[in-house]
């Protein structure tokens, strides 16, 4: 029975330590695995691209307002009075009443009748002045109003050139910005993926290592409870 006993008290710390060797291996490969799951996490955080500020491209835009108050005149400040019909008027009076005196030389007529002759071609000849001053007034006018029109019509175009300038501008910064903004989001999104994936890796080989050493401790444990039960089965046989 002493046979028996030794024997089974060897194949209990042979199995034993056996069990525990492979655990040991199992261990130190989970430990190894876990340092490299470790350090490739140490290198993705410290190469980890820079936090940016998608703005700061951008620049103001302040320029393309530009200061459209030179463009203003008043159109009727060379606004001219109508004097050539007056002029006329005064002239054609003279010729006419020059002319009155020579009938009446010639003639030998009535002063009363030359007078009223006189008046009648003068009175006329007002009338005619008077007509064209008029038109030379409206035609002045309706050019200084044409010309008012066509100043707000070209500070208006201005003005939607200069809109759409700074409108476009701001939509090209703006896109700018949400494209800087959305490869950094990408970017950050796929860091974090592969150092949650490695994370993983490494708590799965740190569970691994943990599990591995308590399979060894187990080992050890059941080879010497296995002894301890072969030597109690042999002393309680030889007694």
């Amino acid at each position: 029975m002493s046979f028996l006993v030794a024997g089974g008290a060897a194949v209990s710390l042979i199995g034993g330590i056996f069990g525990s060797s492979k655990a040991k291996k199992r261990r130190r490969a989970a430990e190894a695995k876990a340092r490299r799951a470790a350090k490739a996490i140490a290198k993705i955080e410290a190469n980890r691209q820079a936090v940016i500020n998608p703005y700061s491209g951008t620049k103001s835009l302040a320029s393309l307002a530009t200061d459209l108050s030179g463009e203003f005149t008043n159109p009727f400040d060379n606004l001219g009075v109508a004097t050539q019909a007056a002029e006329m008027q005064v002239a054609e009076a003279d010729i006419a009443l020059a002319n009155t005196l020579d009938t009446l030389r010639s003639t030998g007529a009535s002063a009363g009748g030359a007078t009223a002759l006189a008046q009648a071609a003068l009175k006329s000849k007002q009338g005619v002045a008077a007509s064209i001053e008029q038109q030379e007034a409206k035609n002045q006018q309706l050019k200084a109003q044409g010309e008012a029109q066509l100043q707000t019509q070209r500070v208006a175009e201005k003005q939607r050139q200069q809109g759409i300038q700074i409108s476009e501008g701001q939509r090209v910064q703006q896109a700018d910005a949400a494209g800087r903004q959305f490869k950094y989001n990408a970017q950050e999104a796929r860091t974090n993926q592969k150092l949650n994936r490695i994370a993983g890796q490494q708590a799965q080989a740190q569970q691994a290592a943990a599990q591995a050493a308590a399979d060894g401790s187990a080992a050890m444990a059941g080879a010497f409870s296995g002894i301890s039960s072969a030597l109690t089965a042999g002393i309680s046989s030889g007694g």
